[in-house]
């Protein structure tokens, strides 16, 4: 008889994370930083904390996110105990 075994991570079942970490200049505090991914195209500036849209097209570049335009999921943790 074959046993299965639970394999629950620490986030429980449907969740996944796909991370991209890549570095390049960012648009607005003008220096080269470290880009972190949470959400596709989407990286936040590791030196200034803004979060930049990257587009490519031919060369991979950072644009400003403008406030409002689109909602960029956010990611919390509740701490209980």
């Amino acid at each position: 008889m074959t046993e299965k075994k639970s394999t629950k991570n620490l986030f429980g079942k449907g969740f996944s994370l796909k991370t991209e970490v890549t570095n390049g200049e960012c648009p607005i505090c003008k220096a080269p930083s470290v880009f972190v991914s949470l959400y596709k195209n989407y990286y936040r500036c590791m030196n200034c904390g803004e979060d930049t849209e990257q587009k490519v097209n031919g060369v991979i570049s950072y644009i400003p996110i403008s406030g409002g335009k689109k909602n960029l999921p956010t990611l919390t943790f509740n701490k209980d105990g």
